[in-house]
């Protein structure tokens, strides 16, 4: 897989500001935001974001006018790097590229269902976050069928609803998650 530029990369490009001091502002605000939405669900505090950030709530609102461009901004973000990262696995031997991007999935689950939470789904950056998150996973999950590594009577859209669903339901920690994940992606391992 070659680096290309997925949909959702151009949006969060474009917002990000270009002057150093408010680019990082705003990465912080994204990192509280994440982490405030993994705790707390699409209710978390703005203040708290803010100060989990180290910045003024008027930076908040300056860098995300309403909730609704916070919670969009933190999606495509995490789409994004799900991204980057297909890229950057793609040269890995076929189910291990697999695995360790839909365990990063997995992960992203989490903000993903905060922010569904908070927003009704049709938003334009929801296409491209889906269209790009097709784009990158796509091909490492062809690419570990072609290897048969993976098997052959489903596609990438089985694949997804499979980990989504595992990824809704509550876990006492990581450690469960990713055992029952584990067990779920020996269903998908074709048979050796």
């Amino acid at each position: 897989m070659t680096a290309q530029p997925f949909p959702i990369s151009a949006i969060v490009a474009a917002q990000r500001p270009s002057r150093k001091d408010a680019a990082r502002n705003y990465d912080a605000l994204l990192a509280a935001a994440r982490e405030a939405f993994a705790e707390h669900g699409a209710e978390a505090s703005l203040e708290d974001i803010a100060r989990r950030a180290g910045v003024g709530i008027a930076t908040l609102y300056r860098n995300f006018p309403t909730r609704r461009a916070l919670f969009e901004s933190v999606y495509a973000d995490e789409v994004n790097a799900l991204c980057e990262a297909a890229v950057g696995l793609s040269a890995r031997e076929p189910w291990e590229a697999l695995t360790s991007w839909l365990d990063r999935f997995a992960g992203y689950m989490v903000t993903k269902r905060a922010v569904r939470e908070a927003l009704e789904g049709d938003s334009e950056i929801f296409q491209a976050c889906r269209e790009s998150m097709y784009a990158a996973g796509g091909p490492l999950f062809e690419r570990a069928q072609r290897a048969g590594a993976a098997r052959a009577d489903m596609d990438f859209g089985d694949l997804l609803r499979l980990v989504a669903g595992i990824t809704a339901t509550a876990f006492t920690d990581d450690a469960q998650r990713d055992r029952v994940l584990g067990i779920a992606l020996d269903g998908v391992r074709a048979a050796r």
